[in-house]
């Protein structure tokens, strides 16, 4: 079932056109990459859902209907640009906004102190935000993000500013809303975090989407039949042989070789002749990584 969607959304600036007729749907229980390079339009499409503004044509749909104005509180947004109050206490700014979403003191109390905890920043609770770190920060303000336990999550850009192990922290708690029934949007460049956790993506540039579908279909969809081999036997009779219907072209050592399957042929007969003329200790397909697809549809 789906808990958001958007149908031929525009959105229209003076002399720019920032999003032309772009559909998305996100499941519910996944996480869904909403991915572009900048200026793509993402960040203009992330504000119409959050209502901070309003598409000039097309509708937005949330749990199976139209969106209105208080479905705002089933949803959590980490926006790029962070938006913490700079002079006040970490831990009392943290309680406001748990209290502005519904939460009682008590509930918001008890909540917070445990994600203090699990993100190692117990000890900047009487502390003013700006004696934070920007990697700080963005934790305290991912906090009052997920604190309400809301139906939908969207994250643009969480990892940045972040170092590799506070990353992976964070990766580690999405998958873990996730796990709990928590919907996410995710709009990130970093290609190597949607692998590793989106179930879906889209990706918008210029102001169109240009592709959109499950990850690894979308990775499928992009393979070029190409494989890796790792052969020890006879190099200028396996060049000579393959010729018309396989092509090498690559050779490190004259052992690993990438070789492109042409003409229809099949992996099988491809590991079958290699079989005949000497030992192959693996054979992989190469699958084409989410950022090598972005390059291309992107540069295309």
């Amino acid at each position: 079932m789906e808990i958001l969607r958007t149908d031929n959304v525009i959105k229209r600036f003076e002399n720019h056109t920032a999003l032309s007729g772009v559909s998305i749907s996100a499941e519910e229980g996944k996480i869904f990459g909403l991915l572009g390079p900048n200026g793509a339009g993402k960040t203009t499409l992330i504000r119409i859902i959050n209502q901070i503004t309003a598409p000039d044509e097309g509708e937005v749909f949330f749990s199976g209907r139209k969106i209105k104005r208080d479905d705002i509180s089933k949803i959590g947004y980490l926006p790029e640009e962070r938006g913490l109050y700079k002079k006040m206490k970490v831990g009392e700014q943290a309680l406001y906004f748990a209290r502005l979403k519904g939460m009682s003191k008590n509930d918001a109390m008890k909540k917070l102190k445990e994600k203090f905890i699990k993100f190692e920043i117990q000890a900047w609770w009487d502390r003013k935000v700006e004696e934070l770190s920007k990697g700080m920060q963005q934790k305290v303000q991912f906090i009052i993000t997920v604190l309400h336990e809301p139906k939908l999550l969207i994250f643009d850009e969480p990892f940045s500013g972040f170092d590799p192990v506070n990353t992976a922290l964070l990766k580690n708690e999405i998958l873990e809303l996730k796990k709990n029934g928590a919907s996410v949007i995710f709009s990130t460049h970093n290609m190597e975090s949607v692998e590793e956790i989106c179930d879906n993506i889209a990706l918008i540039n210029n102001s169109k989407k240009i592709l959109d579908g499950p990850v690894n279909d979308i990775k499928n969809r992009y393979k070029s039949n190409i494989f890796e081999v790792v052969f020890n036997g006879t190099f200028n009779k396996l060049s000579a042989t393959l010729s018309a219907n396989y092509k090498i072209i690559e050779a490190e050592d004259k052992n690993k070789l990438k070789v492109k399957l042409l003409n229809g042929y099949t992996s099988n007969e491809l590991l079958s002749k290699m079989i005949k003329l000497g030992s192959v200790a693996s054979f992989n397909e190469i699958i084409p990584s989410m950022n090598e697809i972005f390059i291309k549809v992107v540069s295309d």
